[in-house]
């Protein structure tokens, strides 16, 4: 893999976002056999596919939370069509029997970039493999939050509940993982050790917010930031925190202060088992703040 030629293309791409940069993809390198492709043209670089194999099975990397084609402004849809057909050959050869592509959801192409889904339907004849559903809002169009959502903000300015950009991410991890044990028996997926390592490595693009009750952490969100997207990543409060509005505080200034160019803010998926069943509560707290659905698709193709 040539890493400079790799992340120099993901730079300039229409539908890429820093977690493509190889500094992302390979920071737990050693938990994934990386079989990311890189595509050429008439001796050029083309095109970019990060992934993995199981067995006898491609997959859109794990490590990430969405993958596919990788595209810069000159690709064109028969480019595209053309090569899924060499691909399919090329992995035949290579002895890969089945691909499971998860492609870039559309709010994060900085252009249209959905060639990739006409050429799987018609040249892979692929097939709906899972569907998860997250929750985005639109920015610019400021919708009325709940009115529970209005009364917790309520409080928090009442309170002096103070939002710090660029907080600790310490003192909030501790916050996130008693949040994940208690109600999932869960951990992140990422450990402090590494968020803290992915943070000095993209100091622009992972950003924390912290809330505070006096000199007290209440709460806190870890975003992603990428040209179209700010994606929470990671959230959680305390009691004090649920009490006196620390995510209501956070968005307010995320929403309405802090970002006025980002057309979308994705609050993340909102589901268990796969995706198949819905988590009611935390589904419609996300759509309390003018949130609607968005789907994440994953898609699979015999060779």
């Amino acid at each position: 893999m040539d890493k400079d030629k790799w992340d120099k293309y993901v730079a300039q791409a229409r539908n890429a976002t820093f977690l493509f940069y190889r500094e992302y993809m390979d920071y737990h390198a050693d938990r994934f056999d990386d079989h990311s492709l890189m595509c050429y043209k008439n001796g050029k670089l083309h095109s970019l596919l990060p992934a993995h194999i199981v067995g006898d099975t491609l997959y859109s990397h794990f490590g990430l939370t969405y993958g596919g084609l990788i595209m810069n402004i000159a690709v064109t849809a028969a480019d595209v069509i053309a090569l899924f057909k060499e691909l399919n050959e090329f992995l035949r050869r290579a002895g890969i029997k089945k691909v499971i592509y998860r492609p870039i959801p559309w709010i994060y192409h900085r252009h249209p970039s959905e060639e990739d889904l006409y050429a799987i339907f018609w040249q892979c004849r692929a097939r709906l493999h899972s569907r998860n559903i997250g929750t985005t809002i639109c920015m610019n169009q400021q919708l009325a939050w709940r009115k529970d959502h209005r009364r917790r903000l309520k409080q928090a300015e009442q309170q002096c509940v103070k939002v710090v950009k660029n907080g600790s991410i310490e003192e909030f991890w501790g916050i996130l993982e008693e949040n994940l044990r208690k109600k999932f028996n869960a951990k992140p997926v990422h450990t402090l050790e590494e968020m803290m390592l992915l943070k000095s490595k993209f100091p622009e693009n992972i950003i924390q917010y912290n809330a505070y009750l006096g000199d007290q952490i209440i709460g806190g969100i870890t975003f992603y930031l990428t040209p179209q997207v700010l994606h929470g990543q990671y959230s959680a409060t305390n009691e004090a925190g649920k009490e006196n509005g620390a995510m209501e505080a956070i968005y307010q200034r995320v929403m309405y202060e802090d970002f006025p160019s980002i057309p979308y803010l994705d609050f993340g998926s909102s589901t268990e088992q796969q995706g198949s069943q819905v988590n009611e509560g935390l589904i419609a707290h996300k759509e309390g703040y003018g949130g609607r659905a968005i789907c994440y698709d994953t898609y699979e193709w015999n060779l």
